[in-house]
Formats: structure tokens, C-alpha cells, sequence
């Protein structure tokens, strides 16, 4: 499975524009955060005013009864912008972090709901790893970016801006001198970044790439043990961590040469300043108290100007790791209900498929020209060899696929113009493989019915035989099974998706090789469970093991994406020669003879 390489354009519009939705939700919030920014850099710029005037009273006034009144009030007016400042702060804290776990909330709820929209085949060939931490840093990412922007590039901005202004009032020179160095610095700050922001997005796709590779792994921990694949794993781990460190190396010494550039760009501004504020003053043109205020205007520029090389690593590694689940968002789902898509209604239970084809995404063909017709209440079983399309045609009966010519109908409604939760609500599925959620067992065989009681809990896994085996737990109901259910047996885990598919009680039934993973006697009883299951419902059928279909009303043996036959388990038998008797010979115990084949 390969990582896509990210897109070179429009990667931090595509993000910025997302996230400037996100924040317009909550206007007053984001007016709080501006409303403390200007407040915090206002009295930022005129405290070291005041003190100004105060050092030049002190100096060219000295100890003088009365100018008492004026210093007083100059102290005071200093006073009350420090206090102003911290209250800007204050409101800027609070009105920030309200915001920020607001849209982040929204973004992860909105991340995540169009995850789980995407179709079946966009979590085959993603790994679920890397999907989840998309979306975990879908949200982070809002955070850092909104942190740089508006705490840490707009307010060096605005102060920026107001010091360029107060020192154009005291000294037109040092004004021109502190603007010509500010375009200066933010123009080749900017050419930097942008020659960065490759190395940061190469970063995060390997970033992606090493936690999609790792939970790959974990995840099938069993076959790299039974396989004796640690070294072999170890040495591909190995691989990718090297194609990793590669890519964080090339980001990060790009970071310390960013560093470099800016260190001694501040440091020469502050030199600079300085010196001619010091020319300035021995010249006259200047007061004591404007070259202190110089000197104080210079120490909290550089401070702030030398936090913009930190905001913006940080803001580019943001738009970098953002983009991944920007780019998930903007592709569209493959399956999507029309406009105006009506809610399914299933009096009967009729299917058919009307000349329906289907082809994979790499032009495959599976079916063509397929037509199959099922009556209400009719109880189906699909037979045929690997690969003939048998789950095909089910995943199709359930959208996870949509047909590419002719068209599935359910009691004469097309399936395309009903909605994808309708659809699915009306039909319950148990898998070849089922997995379970890590939660309790109480909850998996609930999800089909979120409402059920525990009575209807219990009376399902009854019919179902898990009562049994839960009934021994500690925990009982309670007990959590582990991820995808690793606590407990196939068959169990079996058993509990039948559950589940018993209390949903949905007028379509399809079994995939639902008894497949159980024992003789555990499906003896869940055949047994199953009949009573399957009245009064339509039922489609997929299995290999002949003998648990021999009393379907009627067995479809599909072979090459076709309907080969047709029929009852006794009018298929007596088909000697036909795809039916051979494999029911082969299931039996019979060999084929040269003459079969």
C-alpha cells in the first residue's frame, strides 16, 4: 500500500479556508480573541510611551514641586496601560480557548463523519492507522495554526506596525531605518518558508506512512509470529523508519538555517538601533527618554520578531499534516444517495437484479448482463467457486459497491434512489469474519438496535447460544472483548455477530459463510438458531459447506460472474456432470474421476 505524495498546490489555502469556515461559527468568540490582541498590543506600545515622558521630566526637569502633579499622572497613565495590558491577556486567554475547544470539537465530529462515509473501498486500500491519526490531527492542527496566527504572527505584526509609527513621531530616521529592515526581513522570512514547506510536507507523508506500517503490523502481530517474520518485519520497519529520519533530518536543518538567518538579522536590528538612536541623542535630535524607549521598543521587537520563525515551523508543519485529512475530505464519496433519496420500505422482501454488470475500479469484470429474481420470504443459497462474484452480488445488495449498468430493486424500488442508511437498516449481514467492537458484549449485540433492552440482549444471545459462554465470564455482559474481538473464540465471535443479526430482526437476511468459523456441534445449534431466524424474512445465502444449505428453497451456483444452475439441493444432484454434483462429490468424500473433469 503506497503513501500518496502531496499535492504541490494549494495545500495551505485548501486548509486555511476550512478552518476559517470552522472559526466563523462562533463570530463573538473570535471577536473576544481580537478584541484581547489589540488591547494587549495597544498598551504594549503606549506603556514605554509614558515611561518616556516620565524620563524626560526626571531628566530635564529633576526634582521640581511643580511638575509633582504631572509625573504623578504620567506614572499613573504608565500604570493603567500595565494593567490594561494585563487584562488584554486576560480576555485574549479565555476568549482563545473557548474558541479553540469549540472548532476543534466541530472538527473532529465533522472529520469523522465523513470518514465513515467513504465506501468500502476507501478503507481497503487506506491504512486504518493512518486514517485515525488524520483525523486526530485534523483537529490538533486547528490549534497550532490558530496558536501562530493570531497569538503569536498578529500580534508581532500590529506591534510591528505601531513602533514603526511611534518612531516615524520621535525620529523620521530610526522610523525608515526599523520599516526598511521589517519589509526586508518578512519578504526573505516569507522565500524561506516556502522553499521549507516542501520538506515539511515530505515529512508528514512519511509521518503517515510510518504510523500506517506500524499499525499494519500490530495489528497482525499473530501472522508475524506464526510466520517467524519478526526479523523480516524488523528489517521493513527498518526501511521506513530510514525514509523517515531522512525526510525529519532535510526539515529539520532546514529549521536550524531559518534559526541562523533570523538570529543575526535581530541581533543587527537591535545593534543598529542602538547605535543610531545613540548617534541621534550625542547629535541633540533626540531625548534621554525617546532613546530608552528606543532600547525598549527594540528588546520586545526582537523577542517577538524572533518567535516568527518558531510560528511558522510550527504553522507550515500544521498546514502540512492538516492537508492529509483535507485531501480525505475532498474526495467525494464514491457512494452517495441521489438528491431527494426517499426512505426504503420493505412490505415483502423481493429482490431482483435487472441485467445488472459490475466492474472493479482496474476494468475486472465480475458480473455482466446478471439477472436473478428472488420472492418474497424465500430462502437463497448462493454455491460456486472462489472468485465467481458470490460476494459480490451481496455487497452490491448493499451498496458497498454500486453497479456499473442495470439496476438492484427491493420490492420494485431501486436501490440508488432510497437512502444508504434505510437500505442497510432493512437488511442484516453477518460476515465470513466478523469483528467486533472493543466495548462490551451487552453493546456489540445491541448495535444493530442501540435501544434494546437487556431482556432482548439476553433472549438473542439465547437463540443465538452465546448465553453460555457469557454467562461463565466474570464480567458477563459487561466483559469488553479486546479490539475486533481478539478476547474471544472465532466461533464465539461468531456466534455474537448472529446475535446481533438475530435482534436486528431486518425483513433481509445475508449470511456469508456465517457458520463457517464454528465448530460441528456450535453449528449444529446455530443452524438450528438460524431457522427460526429466518422466518417470514428473505434470505440470501453464501456457502461452501454444502451441507448447510441442503434444505435452501433454492440454491444459485454462480460461476463466472453467471447463473450455471438453478434449482433445489435434490434437482441440482441429479445434474450429473454439473458444477453442483462435482462439488458436492468433493464435499461428500468422493474423488473426481478423469471422466468428471
Amino acid at each position: 500500500m503506497q503513501v500518496k505524495k502531496p499535492r504541490k498546490t494549494g495545500h495551505a489555502w485548501s486548509v486555511l479556508k476550512d478552518y476559517a469556515r470552522a472559526t466563523a461559527k462562533y463570530p463573538w468568540f473570535f471577536f473576544g480573541v481580537l478584541l484581547g490582541i489589540a488591547t494587549t498590543v495597544g498598551t504594549s506600545i503606549a506603556a514605554p510611551l509614558f515611561l518616556k515622558h516620565f524620563i524626560d521630566l526626571v531628566t530635564t526637569i529633576g526634582v521640581n514641586q511643580q511638575y509633582l502633579h504631572a509625573m504623578l499622572l504620567t506614572l499613573g497613565l504608565y500604570t493603567l496601560s500595565v494593567t490594561g495590558n494585563w487584562l488584554g491577556v486576560r480576555i485574549q486567554m479565555w476568549t482563545v480557548t473557548q474558541l479553540e475547544a469549540r472548532v476543534a470539537r466541530d472538527l473532529f465530529t465533522r472529520g469523522f463523519n465523513y470518514l465513515v462515509g467513504h465506501g468500502h473501498d476507501f478503507f481497503i486500500n487506506n491504512f486504518a492507522g493512518t486514517l485515525t491519526r488524520r483525523v486526530s490531527r485534523y483537529s490538533h492542527a486547528y490549534q497550532q495554526i490558530f496558536n501562530s496566527v493570531m497569538e503569536g504572527m498578529v500580534p508581532t505584526f500590529l506591534f510591528t506596525a505601531g513602533v514603526i509609527v511611534v518612531l516615524f513621531t520621535q525620529n523620521i530616521y530610526l522610523g525608515i531605518g526599523l520599516l526598511t529592515w521589517t519589509i526586508l526581513f518578512v519578504f526573505l522570512m516569507y522565500l524561506i518558508t516556502i522553499w521549507r514547506y516542501k520538506y515539511k510536507l515530505a515529512r508528514a507523508a512519511q509521518d503517515s506512512r510510518l504510523t500506517g506500517v506500524l499499525s499494519d503490523t500490530v495489528g497482525n502481530h499473530s501472522a508475524v509470529t506464526l510466520f517467524a517474520a519478526e526479523v523480516g518485519e524488523s528489517k521493513h520497519f527498518a526501511s521506513v523508519v530510514y525514509d523517515w529520519y531522512q525526510a525529519t533530518i532535510r526539515s529539520w536543518n532546514s529549521d536550524v538555517l531559518v534559526y541562523g538567518i533570523q538570529g543575526f538579522l535581530t541581533r543587527f536590528a537591535q545593534v543598529a538601533l542602538l547605535l543610531v538612536g545613540f548617534y541621534l541623542w550625542w547629535q541633540g535630535s533626540i531625548t534621554v527618554g525617546s532613546l530608552v524607549l528606543v532600547q525598549i521598543y527594540a528588546i520586545s521587537l526582537i523577542d517577538q520578531i524572533g518567535s516568527i520563525s518558531g510560528n511558522l515551523r510550527q504553522l507550515f508543519d500544521a498546514l502540512s499534516e492538516a492537508h492529509e485529512m483535507i485531501e480525505v475530505m475532498e474526495e467525494p464519496h464514491a457512494i452517495q444517495d441521489i438528491q431527494g433519496a426517499s426512505e426504503l420500505a420493505v412490505p415483502e422482501g423481493a429482490i431482483s437484479f435487472n441485467s445488472v454488470g459490475f466492474a472493479f475500479a482496474d476494468k475486472s469484470e465480475v458480473l455482466s448482463d446478471f439477472d436473478l429474481n428472488i420472492k418474497p420470504g424465500q430462502r437463497v443459497a448462493l454455491v460456486g467457486p472462489s472468485g465467481a462474484g458470490k460476494t459480490t452480488i451481496t455487497k452490491l445488495l448493499l451498496r458497498l459497491h454500486d453497479v456499473t449498468s442495470g439496476s438492484i430493486a427491493i420490492d420494485g424500488t431501486d436501490i440508488k434512489t432510497v437512502t444508504q442508511q434505510s437500505l442497510r437498516r432493512a437488511i442484516a449481514f453477518v460476515p465470513q469474519e466478523s469483528t467486533l467492537f472493543h466495548r462490551s458484549l451487552k453493546e456489540n449485540i445491541a448495535y444493530g438496535k442501540p435501544d434494546a433492552t437487556d431482556e432482548e440482549i439476553i433472549a438473542a444471545a439465547k437463540k443465538a447460544h452465546c448465553h453460555e459462554f457469557i454467562s461463565k465470564l466474570a464480567e458477563g455482559y459487561d466483559t469488553h472483548v479486546g479490539e475486533r474481538g481478539v478476547k474471544l473464540s472465532g466461533g464465539e465471535r461468531q456466534r455474537v455477530a448472529i446475535a446481533r443479526a438475530i435482534l436486528k430482526n431486518a425483513p433481509i437476511l445475508v449470511l456469508d459463510e456465517a457458520t463457517s468459523a464454528l465448530d460441528s456441534e456450535s453449528e449444529s445449534l446455530i443452524q438450528d438458531a438460524l431457522k427460526t431466524l429466518m422466518e417470514g424474512k428473505t434470505v440470501i445465502v453464501i456457502a461452501h459447506r454444502l451441507s448447510t444449505i441442503m434444505k435452501m428453497d433454492r440454491i444459485i451456483v454462480i460461476e463466472d460472474g453467471k447463473i450455471a444452475a438453478d434449482g433445489n439441493h435434490d434437482d441440482l444432484l441429479k445434474q450429473e456432470g454439473g458444477l453442483y454434483h462435482k462439488l458436492w462429490s468433493i464435499q461428500a468424500g468422493s474423488f473426481l474421476t478423469d471422466e468428471d473433469l
